[in-house]
């Protein structure tokens, strides 16, 4: 199972976006500064927006899901329980497992934005698909959201998720790091030998580094952890 990015190329007014490169399975993370072309790599993958130069080939990929910066889009039903439904899913269950447990009956786009990212995210990640991609999956939410949606995903077992985010405060467990400036694409590799040379790394990976650490991912944790291992 992969996505293979064969000298894509795609140009909108003065924008244009280029990348080679193989997603495989794992948790790939896309990291790079806003207006850098990651939502648009995003639109790439799923289908959404065609090349107009190269290819986008995905093999042995029988469905695909694409979290949308603003979750409002996703929303089909009147109700949350109606929502969680639409998805094929047990609202009941799944309302816990969202922090939303009694809140069936709401409107959905009365939800704060990032209650309504945790439900959509929650949706997304009961159902597996063979390809997930999450844009920007951490935004609106606050600190402990976002160590939940970094659980969620880390627990993901199988197939392929990409999460696009410039977020370098919380960051959940990845296996390959990939960069995106100013809409050209490029693949740093497997974590942990990857970290050293990722320009948008957060300040307490660069710190870990220059004290001689070596971390094994690149969340707090595992920065901490790597300090430890050189101070005894």
């Amino acid at each position: 199972m992969r996505v293979d990015l064969e000298d894509i190329l795609f140009s909108r007014g003065s924008f244009s976006l280029r990348g080679s490169g193989i997603f495989g399975e794992g948790v790939h993370l896309v990291s790079g500064p806003v207006g850098s072309g990651k939502s648009t790599l995003a639109l790439l993958l799923a289908g959404i927006l065609l090349p107009r130069g190269g290819a986008v080939r995905r093999h042995g990929i029988s469905s695909t899901l694409l979290l949308l910066q603003s979750p409002e889009y996703h929303i089909t039903s009147p109700t949350v329980a109606g929502e969680v439904e639409s998805w094929g899913l047990d609202p009941a269950d799944l309302l816990v497992q969202a922090d939303l447990a009694g809140r069936g009956d709401d409107d959905p786009l009365r939800l704060s934005r990032g209650e309504l990212k945790r439900l959509i995210l929650a949706c997304m990640i009961s159902r597996d698909p063979d390809l997930m991609m999450l844009d920007e999956p951490f935004t609106s939410l606050d600190c402990v959201a976002r160590q939940e949606a970094c659980r969620m995903i880390e627990d993901r077992r199988g197939g392929i998720t990409i999460v696009f985010s410039h977020e370098r405060a919380i960051l959940p467990r990845v296996d390959a790091i990939w960069e995106m400036e100013d809409g050209v694409l490029k693949a740093l590799g497997r974590v942990p030998h990857a970290i050293p040379g990722w320009r948008f790394a957060p300040q307490y990976l660069t710190y870990a580094l220059e004290q001689g650490a070596c971390p094994e991912n690149i969340r707090l944790q595992d920065a901490r952890e790597a300090l430890c291992r050189i101070r005894g």
